[in-house]
């Protein structure tokens, strides 16, 4: 498989086809992005903040960083890599998005993954993040993928210009997916279960409510579809203090939880947590 910059990258002011022009992406009305010199391209305008500086942290970036490199969702990422390749079939060109990338873990591992199939296919990969910390993380990972700082709401793309979207515990918008997706494409969606880190929820909170992924059955009035539905399960073997900091940190438990059940998790040495993933497909039908 032959990995590919992105070339469908659009003007996140006007919507017009992004050209890259030395060390800028330039559309035909004149406005220009440059590239950083860690190689991702700022397509998020003052407009469309609705902070001063969206997303995640520097600290929650580096936590998150650290946990993933230890490769305890390693299988996390191996499941989602296997999906993937499974959804790709019968297409010589594909444009793989992930939307709310972080700092490039999951889509890194994937185009790595990817890499190592045979077959003649021309693969782009797009990680879009509205931290531009996340992204500026990111970039140092892999160099031939196409990071960009921006927003799911508003992706700063072509209008059916994406086969995949892959979205981990993230952000979903499906109205900005709807826009990207070319008919036919699909949305992989990889949410936590029901029993994903009740170990440390019990830490944490008084009271542990069980939840499984919402209900997406509202999303066929759009024209989506759910063509597959997967879940993983695991148990991480004892990760250690520095560990379970990073994790409560990456995830939105260190701002559910009060000071009490963030003390309470501080204090952990060790533990055996419960991975529970759920790994869901949508196709876009029209």
């Amino acid at each position: 498989m032959n990995i590919i910059k992105a070339h469908n990258l659009a003007c996140p002011i006007d919507g017009v086809r992004l050209e890259l022009q030395e060390k800028q992406f330039v559309c035909a009305n004149g406005h220009a992005f440059d590239i950083a010199r860690q190689g991702y391209v700022n397509l998020l305008p003052v407009q469309h903040k609705r902070t001063k500086q969206p997303g995640d942290s520097k600290e929650m970036v580096l936590a998150r960083s650290q946990f993933l490199n230890s490769g305890v969702y390693q299988p996390v990422a191996k499941k989602l890599a296997d999906i993937t390749l499974a959804q790709m079939a019968g297409s010589n060109k594909i444009c793989l998005m992930d939307a709310g990338c972080g700092e490039g873990y999951y889509l890194n591992f994937v185009c790595t993954y990817m890499q190592d199939k045979t077959g003649d296919r021309d693969l782009s990969l797009i990680g879009l993040d509205i931290s531009k910390e996340a992204i500026i993380e990111a970039a140092k990972r892999n160099k031939q993928i196409t990071w960009i700082v921006g927003t799911n709401r508003q992706p700063p793309v072509d209008d059916e210009s994406v086969d995949i979207i892959i979205c981990v515990f993230g952000f979903q918008n499906f109205d900005g997916f709807n826009k990207i997706l070319k008919p036919g494409g699909k949305v992989i969606l990889i949410e936590p279960g029901s029993e994903h880190l009740k170990e440390l929820r019990e830490v944490i909170y008084n009271e542990v409510k069980k939840s499984d992924p919402a209900d997406l059955s509202c999303l066929n009035e759009m024209g989506f579809v759910m063509t597959d539905s997967q879940s993983l399960q695991f148990k991480t073997g004892e990760i250690n203090k520095e560990q379970l900091a990073d994790l409560l940190l990456m995830t939105p438990h260190f701002h559910r939880a009060t000071q009490a059940g963030r003390d309470a998790a501080s204090k952990l040495t060790k533990l055996d947590l419960s991975v529970d993933v759920v790994f869901r497909t949508l196709e876009k039908k029209h």
